[in-house]
């Protein structure tokens, strides 16, 4: 019933983890696809290690399956595209997916899929989840806490759906479309909006789902400064695919004038006055 997605790179100290945390689901029926993004470690030599078959054009790099275990390895092209790939290569009704510094309780899978069967007009869930920085318990934000039904206004403001936590219908990517592979990095919160504009969330209120952040290696570590800007071409693009009903498009408005005046001034405060202008003259628009 299940697709299970890994997208990695570079990360074969947690793989394991991760890895380990799906295959030891009370809820067995899982294909899991490993999609590694172009990594130079011991990526590799960990995934392949959870399929037992092994075929001599397999090790030399592209692809094993084993059961229910797939490998796939690609070129560096970012999470937006690694996602993408495992969403092409898996072959179930629903789609969850877990990077590869996160990992899952044990009982996950089986509570957002019974939910989900329950409540058959929900194409999308999450779940909540607890934060970890190292070994220590992190306290999140009153923002942060997630939210159920028709989160569109949410979305706007921040990313408000974690990707560890979400179960999906496989059709959902089929109506709005996958990740936009042109962003580094907010390709989540660019694939919240389209999908919360036009669909209702359903949110589980267990912490089934844990993360591991903070750290310097990751997309949203590495982008941290002006990470806006994606943001506002997300909402950009939005507005231009004409699927907003009237509200929502003077929410998203209001949201992207915001965004545009907050990373204009910065980039005029940091010596960036070309890039500040062309952003405060998209507010003004």
């Amino acid at each position: 019933m299940i697709s299970v997605i890994i997208p990695t790179f570079n990360r074969e100290r947690f793989l394991k983890k991760a890895i380990g945390s799906v295959l030891s689901q009370t809820y067995q029926d899982v294909e899991l696809v490993i999609v590694d993004d172009g990594s130079t470690d011991r990526t590799k030599e960990i995934a392949l290690s959870y399929c037992v078959e092994r075929t001599a054009s397999c090790e030399n790099a592209r692809r094993v399956t084993h059961n229910a275990v797939r490998y796939i390895y690609q070129s560096n092209k970012g999470p937006a595209a690694a996602r993408n790939t495992g969403i092409k290569n898996s072959t179930k009704p629903f789609i969850a997916f877990l990077d590869s510094d996160d990992w899952w309780d044990a009982d996950k899978l089986a509570v957002q899929l019974d939910a989900m069967l329950d409540e058959p007009d929900y194409t999308v869930s999450h779940t909540d989840e607890t934060w970890y920085r190292g070994e220590r318990l992190l306290n999140q934000k009153k923002k942060h806490k997630k939210q159920h039904g028709y989160i569109f206004d949410k979305c706007l403001s921040l990313c408000a759906v974690s990707m560890s936590t979400v179960m999906i219908k496989r059709g959902l990517f089929y109506d709005i479309g996958f990740f936009d592979e042109s962003l580094p990095c907010c390709e989540d919160y660019d694939f919240w909006l389209r999908a919360s504009a036009r669909n209702k969330f359903l949110f589980i209120e267990k912490a089934l789902t844990l993360k591991d952040g903070g750290r310097p290696d990751q997309v949203s570590y590495i982008y941290r400064t002006g990470i806006d800007r994606f943001r506002i071409h997300a909402i950009v693009n939005l507005l231009e695919s004409g699927i907003l009903n009237p509200k929502q498009k003077k929410l998203a408005i209001l949201e992207l004038r915001k965004k545009c005046r907050i990373y204009g001034n910065g980039c005029i405060k940091h010596g960036r006055k070309e890039e500040g202008a062309h952003y405060l003259g998209l507010e003004k628009n």
